[in-house]
């Protein structure tokens, strides 16, 4: 689940993409309003967190564009006032959600799975389909109520799949959702990926779709 950080301060940003990744998110930070709108355009993200205080351009004004161009993915506003005027404004510009500074980390983190669950399928933290469950909230995969030992790649596949059941996913959207851009997978590395996590499963639950992709089907309840 990959997630923009719009952020002039890099401290600040660096420890947001931190946790993001301790939680199982492929964080991407943007370090001014003009790199944050044109990456929000362009790319694909579950959700973004936006300050709107930026260099550049205004974090409103980036929410605005992204949203008079039809882009709907769930955004947090970050500011460092508390100001009634601003929060409205914000909500009007079409924010999700907004958290003043300083705050903690936790809530970030539950407000941020609380707007991906929002636009998806699933409504709780824990995610099912037959004997399968996913903790987001614990980062832990249970199979008949046993525990399972998946990598972090496994992990973030899973929920991927999980986030959108009843959906064909390509491959080429795995790719993006699942794998930091700074890795260069094989081309058969998903393909791979899957058959070694059916293994693990020991249930087909992932059913392949031939030259479409991936599927956990809603009747996998």
């Amino acid at each position: 689940m990959r997630v923009l950080i719009v952020e002039d301060e890099p401290k600040i940003a660096d420890f947001i993409a931190d946790i993001l990744r301790h939680e199982g998110f492929i964080p991407e930070i943007a370090g001014d309003g003009e790199a944050g709108w044109f990456l929000g355009s362009t790319e694909t993200y579950v959700a973004a967190i936006l300050d709107i205080g930026l260099p550049k351009l205004d974090g409103l004004s980036v929410l605005r564009n992204w949203r008079a161009e039809g882009l709907d993915m769930p955004v947090i506003l970050l500011t460092a006032k508390s100001n009634w005027n601003e929060k409205v404004e914000g909500i009007d510009a079409g924010a999700d959600d907004y958290l003043g500074k300083p705050f903690h980390m936790e809530e970030l983190v539950a407000r941020l799975r609380a707007l991906i669950r929002r636009t998806t399928t699933q409504k709780t933290t824990v995610l099912e389909a037959d004997t399968l469950k996913v903790d987001m909230r614990q980062m832990r995969v249970f199979i008949d109520g046993r525990p399972l030992k998946v990598t972090p790649l496994e992990y973030r596949l899973l929920v991927h799949l999980l986030l959108n059941k009843g959906a064909v996913i390509s491959q080429e959207s795995l790719v993006e959702n699942i794998y930091y851009r700074d890795q260069e997978p094989e081309s058969n590395a998903v393909e791979v990926l899957v058959g070694r996590l059916r293994r693990k499963l020991g249930v087909d639950l992932i059913e392949t779709r031939r030259g479409f992709g991936y599927i956990i089907s809603d009747a996998a309840k």
